[in-house]
């Protein structure tokens, strides 16, 4: 589990890690495609009812393009959408990795994650129009400027939804989720193991 823990924190080779452990590199390969999945994050499955949450989704670099699709960023990425407790800020669900072109408003439905998180109150940017989450209100065609209500509404509304950037921020520290080499569903059980070890870190 060391191994797995190494590869995804420093995203070395595994030329390079096989050494630092004792074993081969097909050795290294071996252990990583067996233990990674074992050490996958389980989505929650039910909710208190007063349970908010927040979505968003992020990129990861892959390179195995078979998965991943040029997106904004220019690179072949994978979406995926990542759900938070707002109160807690642990990961709750992890949807399944789509292109990386695909918008988050489609990717919430086709990932699995608006059926995992089902009819709990979820907050999103405004990225997610005609999906029923809570999004920041919008001007109207010729309307100049915001009531001041809901500019207050939008003000807080960005205060709590950046809590799952900060999430994405320490996960992203796992530099594997910057340029992720692994094959097929590698980047799930990557993105799945780091937000579990991230959820073990918050609760001590």
């Amino acid at each position: 589990m060391l191994l797995v823990a190494a590869y995804w924190r420093t995203n070395l080779t595994l030329r390079q890690l096989g050494p630092l452990f004792g074993v081969s590199k097909s050795a290294a390969d071996r252990i990583i495609d067996h233990l990674g999945p074992k050490l996958a994050f389980q989505p929650r499955r039910r909710f208190r009812q007063d349970t908010v949450l927040i979505v968003d989704g992020t990129l990861v670099p892959t390179r195995d393009h078979t998965v991943a699709e040029q997106s904004k960023n220019y690179r072949y990425s994978t979406n995926h959408q990542v759900v938070i407790d707002a109160d807690t800020r642990l990961v709750v669900v992890v949807g399944r990795p789509l292109p990386g072109n695909r918008n988050d408003c489609r990717a919430w439905a086709e990932s699995g994650a608006k059926d995992a998180v089902g009819a709990t109150m979820t907050i999103a940017d405004g990225g997610y129009p005609g999906t029923g989450l809570v999004i920041p209100h919008r001007r109207a065609t010729g309307q100049a400027e915001l009531r001041g209500w809901k500019q207050e509404h939008n003000r807080s509304h960005k205060q709590v939804r950046a809590r799952v950037e900060h999430a994405f921020a320490r996960m992203k520290g796992w530099k594997i989720l910057r340029d992720c080499r692994l094959k097929g569903d590698g980047v799930h059980h990557a993105v799945l193991g780091i937000a579990r070890l991230h959820n073990l870190v918050l609760v001590g």
